[in-house]
């Protein structure tokens, strides 16, 4: 029998949670999807207010209205589901956008692409759980001995994000491929970490492993290495449900596995990305001169980067996939069909 997944007071039916995927790939109407069939929806924050009107103007009020809307919306499809956001920690609006997605009811804040140092003064006071994103055991040691610390509490559930995770990757580039051989070793690092803190504060800890799951034998492989489930993406962009262009799903259902591409993003991390006409431009020294700088991202000179990855990303969003960066997953070549969410959760838990 499949056991739920815990989160505090909170209970997923199925121990699966979907994946957070920006921009505008999973809002509200795939999160809705995920958290009505028994999973934990995540809506991705990253500039998700594209489709304001007001957007290029004021990007930072569109955003979280579009946080609000998004989630009503969500709810609105799921009404007893589990759903959150994902943050990322590189936003230049992190702490707002943590704010706005606490007030609004989030049930979870899954936060990556850095360490969310000031994650927990964020939610303080509310009933929002926190989940951190890590790749390594010294990750997890290092944010969890800093949240004890500085705020006396610690993780509510935490995320092991993998080498064969789509978008942005904890690893530095030249050691993804030796990672995707031995990663088992730290994941069970990781988990020993995350236990150690459980038993500080006398809570159950879920750990959540990311990144390649797409068959029922790779959620096993994640329950017997002790996790308590699985956090799911590419696998979820061809469905009727995704929020993604028909052109995007279309784009991953042609893909082939060696399709998956590393590419330096201007975030200044190593990312996974179909490699399609824009990102041979990039590979070959070209410069896309951002059009506006929306201001997205903390660390980010608009004069040094080959391309606005925002730009990159809403042109994605839209269909126009051979001038995107499009994010996926190691696997991404193994989806060959539009399916309904309900089918593909079908597949991981049958």
């Amino acid at each position: 029998m499949i056991e739920g997944l815990r989160i505090g007071e909170l209970t997923a039916k199925l121990p699966l949670i979907q994946g957070g995927m920006g921009i505008g790939i999973s809002l509200g109407g795939l999160a809705g999807a995920v958290a009505k069939e028994g999973g934990v929806g995540i809506i991705s924050s990253a500039q998700i207010g594209f489709r304001e009107p007001d957007f290029m103007e004021n990007p930072f009020q569109a955003n979280l209205r579009a946080i609000r809307q998004e989630l009503l919306k969500a709810r609105n499809i799921a009404p007893e589901g589990i759903i959150g956001f994902n943050i990322m920690v590189a936003l230049r609006h992190y702490k707002d956008h943590v704010m706005e997605a606490v007030k609004a009811g989030a049930d979870l804040i899954i936060s990556g692409a850095g360490l969310p140092v000031e994650l927990p003064e964020y939610v303080e006071g509310s009933k929002t759980k926190i989940a951190p994103i890590v790749s390594s055991e010294k990750a997890a040691n290092v944010l969890l001995r800093l949240w004890d610390k500085r705020f006396g509490r610690t993780a509510d559930l935490v995320v092991i994000e993998g080498p064969q995770a789509g978008g942005h990757l904890g690893f530095r580039k030249d050691e993804i491929q030796e990672k995707m051989k031995n990663y088992e070793e730290e994941i069970e690092r990781i988990i020993s970490v995350v236990k150690k803190y459980g038993e500080q504060y006398k809570k159950q800890i879920p750990v959540v492993l990311a990144g390649g799951i797409r068959t029922k034998q790779d959620v096993e492989r994640a329950f017997s290495l002790g996790a308590q489930g699985v956090q799911v993406a590419t696998k979820f962009v061809p469905t009727v449900e995704c929020d993604a262009d028909e052109r995007y799903k279309q784009a991953y259902l042609q893909a082939k596995n060696e399709d998956a591409v590393i590419v330096q993003s201007p975030v200044g991390m190593p990312g996974r990305a179909l490699e399609n006409s824009f990102i041979k431009k990039v590979a070959s020294g070209k410069q896309f001169t951002p059009q506006k700088c929306l201001g997205c991202m903390k660390q980010c000179n608009p004069k040094e980067i080959p391309y606005c990855i925002t730009e990159r990303l809403i042109q994605a969003a839209k269909g126009r996939v051979d001038d995107a960066l499009i994010f996926c997953g190691a696997k991404v070549g193994e989806e060959k069909e539009i399916k309904s969410v309900k089918a593909v959760m079908k597949e991981l838990f049958d």
